[in-house]
């Protein structure tokens, strides 16, 4: 089978911290979480979103915010299965142009498979691959996580809405009888397994080597119903295009953060940034706003994991914690707290060693 995993993290910087993703799991999220009757949206402002930008289509979050968008969701709704609920509420209009192409394509494996190519443009947050198994020619999805060290909670809820959206997908488009063959996860059993086997309707397997849906031949080599030739090509050409930019944008994103990271405690100015650059002020902006961001929510996500990778340092003080992520003085470093995590910096210390001791 194939893998094909994302680029490798920059030196100095991470890609967490990059608002590169179409935010379409947290839109979903909050659909059924109003459902429920929980309101997220009071949660979108301490990851640095609101409402109103939630509704633009050019938006992209990072993988920090739609984790702690997440960790939250999950403790607010107290459902262990919310990623399954999110995953299935969904439609392919959500994936937009992307989306349209797969409604396009040819059969449902050769539809997986363009989704697995373009799955950066598709808000995914964990990583796709697809191929032929040994499973007499069955066709295999494997969805990974961007980050092993993730929250537990959080990837749980990532898996899960990745496969319960791939299987609602499917039916929407070849037929409400599509069932996999088996679906297995990594992690292990749950105290409840009703829902899975309702969504699914094929066994499920937990503690397996990966996170995998395995699909029969014949339902792989199913044709899909919107299938257009012509249509499909022009809509990766389009798709292609929209990759090139993404690329460009994440160029510019992670060389900024490094030059951020690198120059801690002092922060750069903007202008100093536009001078690098060899570009003006504006149009420098104007490029961030393409990326569905600022030079100061650049700036911010780079402190807030300068200080989350320093909390973890039991050695330092929070006065040494705060001269080296450039805030003024440790009242400054508690208020940046508060404000992405809810909590004190002794608390989230406190939080952040005891779940780094369970990993261990």
């Amino acid at each position: 089978m194939s893998l094909a995993p994302g680029p490798a993290d920059s030196p100095g910087t991470s890609r967490s911290t990059s608002a590169t993703i179409q935010p379409n799991i947290l839109r979903y999220l909050i659909v059924v979480a109003d459902e429920r009757g929980i309101d997220l949206r009071p949660l979108l402002k301490q990851v640095g979103l609101d409402e109103t930008v939630m509704r633009s289509a050019a938006l992209r979050v990072s993988y920090r915010q739609g984790s702690a968008l997440i960790r939250r969701a999950l403790e607010l709704t107290g459902d262990e299965r919310l990623g399954l609920k999110v995953g299935a509420a969904q439609h392919l209009t959500a994936w937009g142009m992307l989306g349209f192409a797969l409604l396009a394509d040819d059969t449902l494996r050769h539809a997986i498979e363009t989704g697995v190519k373009y799955q950066n443009l598709s808000g995914a947050m964990v990583v796709w691959s697809a191929g032929v198994g040994a499973e007499d020619d069955a066709f295999v999805l494997r969805a990974d996580l961007p980050d092993p060290a993730m929250d537990p909670a959080v990837a749980g809820f990532l898996i899960e809405e990745a496969f319960a959206s791939v299987v609602t997908l499917s039916r929407l488009a070849v037929g409400p009888a599509f069932a996999p063959r088996v679906v297995e996860f990594s992690c292990p059993p749950p105290r409840q397994r009703d829902l899975y086997g309702a969504l699914f309707s094929c066994p499920v397997r937990f503690g397996a080597p990966a996170n995998r849906m395995v699909i029969d031949p014949a339902w792989a080599r199913a044709r899909m119903p919107g299938r257009d030739p012509v249509i499909y090509a022009s809509t990766l050409d389009m798709l292609d295009a929209q990759m090139a930019s993404r690329r460009d944008q994440q160029d510019l994103l992670e060389v900024l953060e490094i030059s951020v990271a690198q120059s801690l405690p002092v922060v750069p100015s903007f202008a100093e940034q536009a001078r690098r650059h060899t570009t003006s002020e504006r149009t420098l902006r104007r490029r961030l706003a393409d990326c569905g961001t600022t030079y100061e929510a650049l700036v911010e996500g780079v402190r807030r994991e300068r200080v989350e990778q320093l909390l973890l340092r039991p050695e330092l003080t929070l006065r040494d914690i705060a001269r080296r992520s450039g805030f003024s003085d440790e009242r400054a470093l508690r208020r940046a707290v508060r404000r992405w995590h809810g909590t004190s910096p002794v608390d989230l210390r406190e939080r952040m060693l005891l779940r780094a001791r369970r990993t261990e």
